[in-house]
């Protein structure tokens, strides 16, 4: 194993050169006995000094071409691989991979999608697949909780290529991902606006039944503290739609925890997110509730809401818009380098109204 940066780069250039002049990432690092993360650190920094190209996890001799390098605008020209890891598909985080899809298309660029499910804790193994792939940049949407420090996400601080979280909001400061840039919805404002159109409908209370396993979950309950202090709303105790042990709580038990939640006279309800919420509304009629007659209802996720009978007014998160900014955020941080300041960008949230809060 070479014993210096200079030594193991030195040979990293050999080896190529031995083995016809091109070759897999991934083999190169097994046939020097260096890791992989390593040489994908050396050859990244031998490529940006010309010695060096890199295309699809393959390394070659030779300066790259001019359809390698940033163009005038500060986007990597076609060819490059990125890579997007998210918590899940088929639901909130399909149409941000959705805009993340349209903005490499627009640039050219091949996107590599890898899956890490919350509480897998698989995140780095993940990655590291995503960077095997070829990966020059990273879209990261790890399990991180808001002011919560994890051990476990101490390789943030150690990624060998640029890399933008997103919808992660702005990390604890001196935390796992703190100097990373970062693109996602401002949840709090959008908690906010789903309150302020409860009490522009003469609500003086809202209920929150709300989901804790996630970064949107935890803001939206900060919104919550936030904005029912703001705007001088009762703050009611946050029904919590998953049980200790993370399992989803049986809708029709939620039914009957927001029925006698409401037995005060509240008679508004919050609900993060869409899944639980649509299931809400015959539950309580068949407990005498009747959506919106006697119950106003609010969605928080807008990703099936306008599918709901009744249609459920919510909060929807811009997460197309999302996946566009932070595809284009990594551009710029490729092009730019480590010069270039850490940026953090909150898009603000719509609420979307229908005919579940009547008024």
């Amino acid at each position: 194993m070479a014993t210096s940066q200079e030594e193991r780069r030195r040979l990293i250039i050999t080896a190529v050169g031995d083995l016809g002049g091109q070759v897999r990432l991934k083999d190169l690092a097994d046939r020097l006995g260096i890791p992989a993360v390593t040489v994908r650190r050396d050859v990244a920094a031998l490529a940006d000094a010309g010695r060096l190209s890199r295309s699809h996890g393959f390394v070659s001799l030779g300066r790259p071409g001019t359809d390698r390098g940033p163009d005038p605008a500060g986007a990597p020209a076609p060819g490059r691989t990125v890579g997007l890891l998210v918590p899940s598909v088929g639901s909130y985080f399909d149409e941000v991979i959705s805009g993340a899809r349209t903005a490499a298309t627009a640039a050219g660029a091949r996107l590599v999608l890898g899956i890490a499910p919350y509480r897998a804790d698989d995140d780095r193994v993940q990655v590291e697949r995503l960077l095997e792939s070829g990966a020059e940049g990273l879209l990261l949407a790890p399990g991180l909780l808001p002011g919560r420090a994890s051990r476990e996400s101490g390789w943030l601080d150690d990624l060998p290529v640029p890399a933008v979280l997103v919808e992660r909001g702005s990390p604890t400061p001196g935390g796992a991902g703190s100097r990373l840039d970062a693109v996602g919805s401002d949840h709090r404002h959008g908690v906010l606006r789903a309150l302020r159109h409860f009490a522009g409908l003469g609500h003086r209370a809202v209920l929150l039944a709300a989901r804790s396993d996630s970064w949107t979950a935890e803001e939206v309950r900060a919104g919550y503290r936030e904005g029912t202090r703001h705007l001088g709303l009762r703050q009611l105790p946050v029904l919590d739609t998953l049980s200790p042990e993370g399992v989803p709580t049986d809708t029709a038990l939620l039914a009957d925890r927001i029925t006698g939640a409401l037995a005060n006279g509240t008679r508004a309800v919050l609900v993060h997110n869409d899944q639980d919420a649509i299931r809400l509304p015959p539950l309580l009629r068949a407990r005498g509730l009747r959506v919106p007659e006697d119950v106003a209802l609010i969605a928080y996720d807008d990703v099936f809401a306008a599918l709901a009978a009744p249609p459920l007014t919510a909060v929807a998160p811009p997460k197309h818009a999302v996946g566009r900014a932070a595809f284009d955020l990594l551009l710029r941080r490729l092009a730019g380098g480590p010069e270039l300041p850490v940026q953090r960008t909150a898009l603000l949230p719509t609420l979307r109204v229908r005919t579940s809060c009547g008024g």
